[in-house]
């Protein structure tokens, strides 16, 4: 029986489609982005992204190529894509940014026009519908991540449109994992049970800023370093996974790791209550989508189709930064802020740049990811906290930034 089956038609069951399980979303995506693009094949993706997944995609052998976004939501604005550039993109990358789903429809139809692969980052999406169909069935192949959702920090699928190509990726899959260890289980399975005592006994704050100051978190701003001398090295090597291992593993070493029975069996009982965990959802994004602060993009939504089971509320705020440090003092600490965007902080070496910049860089400097399970002190902390509603004014364009993370 194939490695994680258990799991796996759990999801199929959901979804409707065939899923292969993986350890993580990032070692799931790297799967499809090997599987459907050929080593130098030019990939079209949202600047305003997790740096892990540009080093998913450059350890593949591809080049990201960063497309304007909507200053809404930081997905790909498919109208804002010059021809040029569509006529020069071999697949495309979705983002489904916090749980906003991207432009699907008219990304299929432009993939399906080219003859390209649409392929779907779902990690924060997993409940997310578009006209009636979930995120994760309009590509050839969607990454889902259980980390997300069900705060299992660990576990993740490869949806697919049939059993034949889940069966080839499961033989890929299996190549790249590493051996099983009984305390790399432990530390996957004890992980989620720590962060819920943390938080069950108030310890938000002292934990955080101790972790701060003996230095034991990973990234010192919302980027990781880049390193770039390094990362030009590893580019010789590519496609490898192995070569691009220090930024890929950055936030979960073992991402790859074969886990045993006592992870994989935690993950099911956690999935059983994924429907729960997206009804709590939906219900503080309903609250915070009736906030100043929240975006445009949530309101329309909730107000059209009901709140979505959003894995982050996007918020706009002026002094964003501020924000997040003071945030701590309530017992929030505010994670997956993608600042600057991908284009600014590799550079053209490394990402394609954005034909129009302003957008992300606007997007991504202003958004406060609220965690909608923790609605109402949040909100509570912000209204405290006199935090104001950023608008974009007229969108004049921005200055180049100095990047903050290109660190040699």
């Amino acid at each position: 029986m194939p490695y994680g089956s258990r799991l796996a038609a759990t999801m199929t069951r959901r979804l409707g489609r065939e899923c292969v399980y993986t350890p993580s979303a990032r070692l799931a995506l790297y799967l499809a982005l090997r599987r459907w693009c050929r080593p130098g094949a030019r990939v079209l993706m949202s600047p305003v992204n997790d740096d892990v997944i540009l080093f998913v995609v450059l350890a593949a052998g591809l080049r990201p190529v960063q497309a304007p976004v909507s200053m809404w939501d930081g997905n790909i604005d498919p109208a804002a894509v010059p021809e040029s550039t569509w006529r020069n993109v071999d697949a495309v990358l979705t983002t489904n940014l916090y749980g906003l789903p991207d432009r699907v429809v008219e990304l299929r139809r432009r993939c399906e026009e080219l003859g390209i692969p649409l392929l779907e980052d779902a990690a924060h999406a997993i409940g997310t519908h578009v006209d009636g169909q979930p995120i994760g069935t309009f590509g050839k192949a969607a990454a889902f991540s259980l980390s997300k959702h069900v705060a299992a920090m660990a576990g993740g699928f490869l949806a697919v449109e049939d059993a034949r190509t889940r069966r080839e990726l499961e033989l890929l899959r299996d190549d790249l994992l590493e051996p099983a260890r009984l305390r790399t289980d432990l530390t996957a399975a004890l992980r989620p049970l720590a962060r819920s005592a943390v938080r069950g006994l108030h310890l938000v704050r002292p934990v955080w800023r101790t972790m701060q100051r003996l230095g034991l978190l990973e990234r010192d701003d919302f980027r990781m370093p880049l390193h770039a001398p390094r990362l030009a090295r590893s580019a010789r090597e590519a496609p490898s996974l192995k070569a691009y291992e220090p930024w890929v593993r950055v936030d979960l070493h073992d991402f790859r790791s074969r886990h045993g029975a006592l992870v994989r069996g935690q993950l099911e009982l956690r999935m059983a209550g994924l429907d729960a965990n997206l009804a709590r959802r939906r219900a503080g994004a309903a609250l915070l989508s009736g906030t100043a602060w929240a975006s445009p993009a949530l309101r329309d939504r909730a107000t059209h189709e009901g709140p979505p089971p959003v894995f982050r509320v996007p918020l706009l705020v002026h002094d964003r930064d501020t924000l997040v440090e003071r945030l701590v003092n309530h017992g929030v600490v505010t994670g997956y802020i993608y600042d600057p965007p991908l284009d600014d902080y590799a550079g053209p070496e490394f990402a394609e740049p954005s034909p129009a910049p302003s957008a992300a860089r606007w997007f991504a400097s202003h958004v406060l990811p609220a965690d909608p399970l923790l609605a109402r002190r949040i909100t509570a902390a912000l209204t405290k906290e006199q935090a104001t509603t950023a608008h974009p004014s007229l969108v004049t364009p921005l200055p180049d930034p100095t990047p903050r993370t290109r660190l040699g």
